[in-house]
Parts: structure tokens; sequence; C-alpha cells
């Protein structure tokens, strides 16, 4: 680490050595074995004969892992260096969604009681939580270090990108191998972390560490960071919203079966894939402040999720999650942007573990919220984080710029 408290080499050979390259294959790895989950949480729940309150608390438990550990693995990263955090995190996370996937397969095959199916998932959600925290804080902090201010949405875009890809290959797949058997698509994507994990270790440079003078800590509530924050919220609990009700949705409002509600929630969640690809290759060349992006996104984003309400068949609810997902391509990678550059080099991994964090409460709270205000109606769920998003786009503040004394 260097002087001024960031990983970034000291010499421009050391400089050129790192590539964004790992980081965007690990984005898409663990993405596409998270979203294989979240594709078929619906079908699993019927199968295991677990209400829907009961499948979102183990969407939400993953939340409160994020949640609890993000600022402290970006913590660790400042005082301990990002390779060693990151690849710790990854392993954690990769054996984890193993075990995890073991169990699901077992739960699906055994006829396993709902209260221990329930049990296992909460588990193993939770664990590859805690240590999927240090994935997404301490990469964007690296991205911080190795990059300057006006080229950071562009290097988070790209790593979101890959993530997107994640997004559309990971429930795609699981629409198209479920009608062989629901635990198949987690044999398939189990591996995926490990070669993630081998890949990150051969590639990313070790950066000298020199830890940093003392300094005092940024607070979570930091006025320069209380913008990025309260947008990385609402963006994550409206999608959480989205994705833990679409099953629900394919099942009950468009009268499919278990299998095709599968497929239709799959594609749907491709379609956002997808999306979130053009989003962000369209971002990258329109080269605005994150704080425009933010606004027009958050506005795209709400509206094609208010739409989805209205939705009769499968196609009008992939276009609504394509809209909605083009505009949530323009919000992800500018908020870490914004709040990367309202902090000093020091603070990177602190306020990276900040707005993380802020993303898992909006994991936490938005299955819970989904799945509540879905026994309601339907489509209220889609109509709440339509007002959401659009309240956020409109909402307009002046971001504070980064000082010494403003911790």
């Amino acid at each position: 680490m260097n002087d001024d408290g960031t990983d970034k080499p000291h010499d421009p050979a050391a400089a050129s050595a790192f590539s964004v390259k790992p980081l965007m294959f690990m984005a898409f790895v663990c993405s596409m074995a998270m979203m294989v989950f979240v594709a078929l949480a619906g079908p699993i729940a019927r199968v295991l004969d677990l209400p829907p309150w009961q499948i979102g608390a183990a969407m939400t438990i993953a939340g409160v892992g994020w949640m609890v550990m993000a600022r402290v693995w970006g913590g660790l990263s400042d005082s301990h260096g990002r390779r060693p955090v990151l690849l710790l995190g990854l392993a954690g996370f990769t054996l984890s969604y193993l075990l995890l996937a073991l169990f699901i397969d077992l739960a699906l095959r055994t006829a396993m009681a709902p209260l221990l199916a329930l049990a296992g998932l909460l588990a193993g959600r939770g664990i590859a939580g805690l240590f999927y925290a240090a994935v997404p804080a301490t990469s964007t902090a690296l991205v911080a270090d190795h990059t300057r201010p006006e080229e950071r949405t562009s290097a988070l875009a790209a790593i979101g990108a890959s993530s997107a890809a994640g997004m559309v290959v990971g429930p795609g797949l699981a629409g198209l191998v479920a009608p062989f058997g629901l635990s198949l698509p987690f044999h398939v994507t189990a591996v995926l972390p490990v070669i993630a994990l081998l890949l990150i270790w051969l590639t990313l440079p070790a950066a000298r560490h020199n830890p940093a003078p003392a300094r005092q800590r940024l607070r979570l509530l930091a006025p320069r960071l209380r913008r990025p924050m309260m947008v990385a919220f609402a963006a994550m609990f409206s999608v959480s919203v989205a994705q833990i009700i679409v099953g629900f949705f394919a099942l009950d409002r468009l009268g499919l079966g278990p299998v095709e509600a599968a497929r239709a929630a799959g594609l749907a969640l491709a379609a956002v894939g997808i999306s979130l690809v053009c989003a962000q290759v369209v971002l990258r060349r329109l080269g605005w402040p994150p704080a425009r992006l933010i606004r027009i996104g958050a506005l795209i984003g709400g509206t094609g999720f208010a739409s989805a309400m209205l939705a009769v068949n499968p196609p009008m609810l992939w276009a609504s999650y394509a809209f909605a997902a083009f505009g949530m391509g323009w919000v992800y990678p500018s908020v870490p942007a914004l709040a990367a550059n309202s902090v000093e080099a020091h603070e990177q991994g602190a306020a990276a573990g900040t707005v993380a964090a802020a993303q898992g409460l909006g994991t936490i709270l938005g299955p819970i919220a989904g799945t509540l205000v879905y026994g309601l109606g339907a489509g209220l769920p889609y109509a709440l984080v339509g007002a959401l998003l659009v309240t956020t786009a409109l909402w307009r503040r002046r971001d504070a710029a980064p000082t010494p004394n403003d911790p």
C-alpha cells in the first residue's frame, strides 16, 4: 500500500500489471451462480412446500451477511491489502456455494421436511453472503486504486457488464436445464467460482503493502456518502423485490406450472442481463458524470418495473424487465463511482464497503417487503419499486466534496 493509503503500485511498470479482466470474470461467474438460485427460488419453494415468506427469508439472509460484513471487508482491505482480502472472501464464497448446492440437491431428492430444508437454505445463503461481501467491496476499491476519477464509472461499468452477462447465462441456463432437474443447474455452476478463485490468485498482482498512517475512520453516515448510500439501497431493494416475486408472478398471474414458471422467470432475468450489458456499453460511450446517469437511469428503471404489473403473458413480463434493467444498468456502476469520487485514497475500501452495506440492506428488506406486499396483490410489488425509483431519480442534493476533516 502506498503512503496515500492505496494499493496502487509505486512504479508505472507495476501499475501496468493490473488488469480489470480477472475482476470481470469473477463478477461473471459469481453473478451466474447467485442468479441460478434466484431464478429457481419460486419453483424450489413449491417443491419443498415452503411459503413465499420463507423463501424470501432465505433470500434475505444473504443480504444480512452482506450488510454486516461489507464495511469490515472494505476496512480490512484498506489496512491489510486488497489481494489477500479478496482471495479470502472469494474462497469462502466458493466453498459455501458448493455446500449450498449439495444441500439443495439432497433436499429435492429426499423430500426433506420443510423446516429442515428452510434451516439449511438459511445457513447456506447466510454464510455465502458473509464471504461474498468481500468481493464487490474489494473489487471496487481495487478499481478506485488504479483509475482516475473520470475513468472509474467506465471501469466499473465493465465489471458491471460482466456481472450482467452472468445474469444472462445463469437464469438462461436454469431455464434450459431445469426440466431435467431443479438441482442440475446448481451442479453446473458450483465449479465456476473455483475457476475464478484460481484466476484471481494467479493474475492479481501482489502490490507492495505498507500500512497507511493512522487516520480518523470514515463514519457509516458520513454526509458525503449519504447520496450514494440512498441510491445503492433503493436500487438493490427494487431489484431484490423484482427477483424474488418474478417466479411467483409467473405461477399466479400468468397461470404457469412450476417448470414453465421456472423457464419464464429464468428468461425474464436473462432479458435483464442482456439489457444490462447493452446499457453499460452505451454508458461507456456517453461519458456522463455519475449523478446524471443515476437520475436518468433510476427514472427508466422505475418506469420499467411499474409496467410489469400490467403483464398478462411472458413476453410482456420479459419486455418490462428488460426496459427496467436498461435504466438500472446506468445506476449500478455510477453509485460506487460517485462514492469513490467523494472520499480520499486511504478511504476507498471503507467507502466501497459502506455502499455495499447499503446494498446489503436492500437485499434484506427487498425480499421481505416484496413477498409481504405480494400477498396483497400480485402487481403491487412492481408499483412499490417503481415509485421508489422514480422518487430516487427526482430527489436531488448537492453531493459533498471530499474533505480531510469530514470522516
